[in-house]
């Protein structure tokens, strides 16, 4: 039946995780957390997965809901080999006490501050780093973008400066309550973003700098990158290692992906679920090359950019498979993910 994997939070992330969870064949999901009695909490029902929540009162709640309730959340907890925390910022670390009571592993998200865990993950950069590990944060999917870009990249020469633009989404489509509306909103103004200082947890020796802004559309970020090499590079040599790293898909502005609404709605049509984009989608024609200087712009789907990699975060931490590209190619096979886009 494989590992057994709780995930702790059932939101925009969690249920992603689970579905991905679900969807291997060396991982059980034994179950899901919830705290309010929502449409999600129906769906995991229906879905047939376990669902917890955090006290015998909360029982009781989603029973007048008409919501089966497998126990409470300590239950599931004692239950599972390793823990998916995907609950609000701040909140696993209240829960980093729990798992540390039953001796539990976990994996925790970017909203969490890096001293919570031994590692800060990506795949495609530092996957050994979390092998046998206890407690893992998969970095937020600005970060895990910019993590890939950095480390494909580094396959073809060393990396003197990176220079970044975050163009952030306001919101996910279903955050009602937040902004901005009619506004571009400088976040921070002081540089640089805390971006640059989330990427060197994972790559402690790269040279960057971020700034960000956030702007109102909810659909993706989109990053502009400026990085100077020490050696030179041709753009066909750079085209050539985008389109062979893993979770990096090269589109074309002349097919008709001209905007982040264009990459969303060509998910929808190849059948996503949710419209999930788990690659870091560049532009092919905004890769520019000038000697030692290369540019490019590419697009972050927020919802869903991480999903592959807390999947093989639990391989890491649980020490499935040694080999980081194995993990990526088996989670990737499951999901769906794209090498290389075609017409």
């Amino acid at each position: 039946m494989g590992v057994r994997v709780a995930v702790n939070g059932y939101g925009t992330i969690g249920k992603r995780v689970a579905y991905a969870i679900s969807k291997q064949n060396d991982m059980q999901l034994i179950g899901v957390s919830k705290t309010k009695p929502d449409y999600n909490a129906i769906l995991a029902n229906r879905q047939g997965i376990p669902l917890y929540v955090p006290s015998e009162d909360h029982i009781k709640k989603f029973e007048e809901f008409g919501i089966k309730v497998a126990g409470i959340i300590e239950e599931m907890i004692k239950e599972a080999d390793v823990i998916v925390d995907a609950t609000p910022k701040g909140v696993g670390a209240k829960y980093k006490v729990m798992y540390e009571k039953f001796g539990k592993k976990a994996i925790f998200q970017g909203g969490e501050k890096a001293e919570i865990a031994e590692v800060s993950f990506s795949a495609l950069c530092n996957y050994r780093e979390a092998l046998g590990k206890k407690y893992v944060r998969v970095v937020s999917c600005n970060t895990t973008a910019l993590c890939r870009i950095i480390c494909a990249l580094r396959r073809i020469g060393n990396l003197k400066k990176i220079r970044a633009t975050i163009v952030r989404r306001g919101a996910d489509p279903h955050e009602y309550k937040k902004g901005p509306i009619e506004s571009l909103v400088p976040d921070p103004v002081s540089l640089p973003s805390h971006h640059a200082l989330d990427v060197k947890t994972v790559i402690p020796d790269v040279d960057i700098v971020t700034a960000a802004v956030v702007v109102p559309t909810t659909r993706m970020h989109l990053h502009i990158v400026n990085v100077e090499m020490t050696n030179k590079v041709s753009r066909e040599e750079l085209i050539s290692i985008l389109n062979d790293t893993p979770r990096i898909l090269l589109v074309r502005w002349n097919y008709g992906f001209w905007s982040t609404g264009n990459i969303v709605e060509w998910a929808r049509d190849i059948l996503r679920p949710r419209y999930d984009i788990y690659e870091v989608i560049v532009w092919e024609e905004s890769i520019t090359v000038d000697n030692r200087e290369v540019w490019l712009m590419y697009g972050v789907h927020q919802e869903a950019i991480v999903v592959p990699e807390n999947v093989d975060a639990i391989r890491a931490i649980m020490k499935l498979e040694d080999d980081p590209i194995k993990s990526i190619q088996k989670t990737d096979a499951s999901l769906g993910i794209l090498k290389r886009w075609s017409i």
